[in-house]
């Protein structure tokens, strides 16, 4: 028996070299979209981000203002509007992706120690950019601020400037990441990006690499009598090619790129085997479920594992997330396992607290073993059609 699945697996192997779909699958398309990723996030930290400044004021004081806007390396000033219709026009357009509106009597209600308010308008549709630019406006009006109020102080009764300061300024707050120390873009999406198109290219590759074998050999008569069999024989070279590439897109951030990693390796490829076989448990339940019609079940995985960034957990938290969400999230291999690689990645969390993902993946036996159950079915349908 032990010769006969392996005799299965080199003929599965040999599928896999001469087909040129599947050969491509496995090998030259994961690089390039790896790459492709790569290279749109080649720079790696947000900078001049172009900001649209609306001067009512047009005083010394509003041309300090922006003078600190421009100083922020992730922002750019790069035009200048005389209305708000202007403004909002370029903020619609996307030709800017905030709008500060300074008001005409800035000046003077800061010289009469009147409450005064720069009022600004961000897209916040592009959740990332517009968390840039409001962390990058604050600092700049906390800078101008503390400025303007130690001036005021020094024309005051206070003549020293560092008493002058800690007056503009009595408490001050220090913010430690405790990691991404750079804010690095790319490593803040990217690390979420790449598993999400993997889990993608497992399942489809699945898909397709049943589909080849219908089409080569006719109907289900490749799985022979020993189903479950030619199956692991089948799923056992693509779960060593889909292992490999993703310690291959975890390598390139964390070796190539030099990306800090603080945890265990081995926990992370062990995380990632196991994320291989549930999705190609996921992408073998919906090519037998909808009967080996390819277009059908591609459109089912397509549906399945499109949204899986969204539900990582990474651009939105999870714990605002609709019970629906949640639920879909809870069916998606990918979620679990980037669970582990955020502990590890940033965190170097213990091997141990990420026993409830890995557990979580091994519930993907279930959709193993219910595909195993359809395929035999069909076999059987098969069979008893021909007998008769």
């Amino acid at each position: 028996m032990g010769r006969s699945f392996f005799s299965i697996v080199l003929r599965e192997v040999r599928e896999l070299a001469h087909d040129r779909w599947l050969f491509s699958l496995v090998s030259w398309i994961p690089l390039a979209l790896f790459f492709v990723m790569f290279q749109m996030f080649s720079q790696q930290i947000p900078r001049e981000l172009p900001l649209g400044v609306i001067d009512l004021d047009k005083s010394t004081l509003s041309r300090g203002l922006i003078r600190h806007y421009q100083v922020s390396p992730a922002l750019e000033v790069d035009d200048h509007f005389f209305d708000m219709s202007q403004g909002a026009e370029a903020l619609r357009n996307g030709d800017i992706y905030a709008l500060a509106v300074i008001p005409a009597d800035l000046s003077q209600d800061v010289m009469l120690g009147r409450p005064t308010q720069v009022t600004v308008f961000v897209n916040d549709q592009l959740l990332l950019i517009g968390k840039i630019i409001n962390s990058s406006l604050l600092q700049a009006h906390a800078t101008f601020t503390g400025q303007v109020e130690a001036g005021k102080n020094l024309l005051g009764s206070t003549q020293v400037i560092e008493l002058a300061v800690s007056q503009a300024a009595p408490t001050a707050s220090k913010v430690t990441a405790l990691f991404n120390l750079s804010v690095n873009y790319a490593q803040f999406l990217v690390s979420a990006i790449l598993p999400a198109i993997w889990q993608i290219l497992m399942i489809v590759t699945t898909i397709v690499s049943l589909a080849n074998s219908q089409r080569l050999y006719g109907g289900n008569s490749w799985l022979g009598e020993e189903v479950v069999t030619s199956l692991f024989a089948k799923f056992l070279p693509l779960s060593i090619l889909f292992s490999l590439q993703g310690a291959l897109f975890f390598s390139a951030m964390y070796v190539w790129q030099g990306w800090p990693m603080h945890g265990n390796w081995l926990l992370i490829f062990f995380a990632q085997l196991l994320t291989a076989w549930a999705s190609i448990a996921a992408g073998s339940l919906f090519f037998f479920a909808t009967r080996g019609k390819v277009e059908t079940s591609l459109s089912l995985a397509a549906s399945y594992a499109a949204p899986a960034l969204a539900f990582m957990g990474v651009t939105f938290p999870v714990t605002d997330m609709t019970l629906p969400a949640r639920i879909w999230r809870s069916f998606l291999p990918i979620t679990h396992y980037v669970e582990v690689q955020f502990a590890q990645v940033n965190y170097g969390a213990a091997v141990e607290s990420a026993v409830p993902q890995l557990l979580s993946l091994t519930v993907f036996a279930i959709p193993m073993i219910l595909a195993f159950v359809l395929a035999q079915r069909s076999c059987r349908f098969v069979n008893g059609g021909a007998g008769e």
